[in-house]
């Protein structure tokens, strides 16, 4: 079973995405921030990681930094509601950016891509 980590700050997006990817068959753990996110990377080794960026106290690019300087394998998915940060130089470390939707059908055909890669 591929294991997932979600990065999102917004609680009922968190709930809706862990009920999503579990019902896909996937091992979903839960980050609020990117603090959290990391002690999860180190703890858990997820085979993906789907990160928002607008996040408090560690942002989603600050986090990628340091997820890809602990595991340069990792597979990460930028999920944003805001297209302006695809033009940071950090966010094209990550294997995808998806556009925040209520429509998740983009999103999961993304992960699957990378955990069948």
């Amino acid at each position: 079973m591929a294991k997932l980590l979600i990065v999102e700050d917004e609680k009922n997006l968190r709930t809706l995405y862990e009920k999503e990817f579990k019902n896909d068959g996937y091992e979903v753990f839960l980050a609020a921030e990117g603090n959290e996110a990391l002690d999860i990377v180190e703890k858990e080794s997820p085979d993906l990681v789907i990160m928002d960026i607008r996040m408090p106290e560690m942002d989603g690019i600050e986090a990628i930094k340091e997820i890809l300087n602990k595991n340069k394998n990792i597979s990460i998915i930028i999920n944003s509601a805001y297209s302006s940060y695809m033009d940071n130089f950090v966010s094209w470390a990550a294997k995808a950016y998806v556009i925040k939707s209520s429509d998740l059908t983009e999103l999961k055909s993304k992960v699957k891509e990378f955990i069948n890669a």
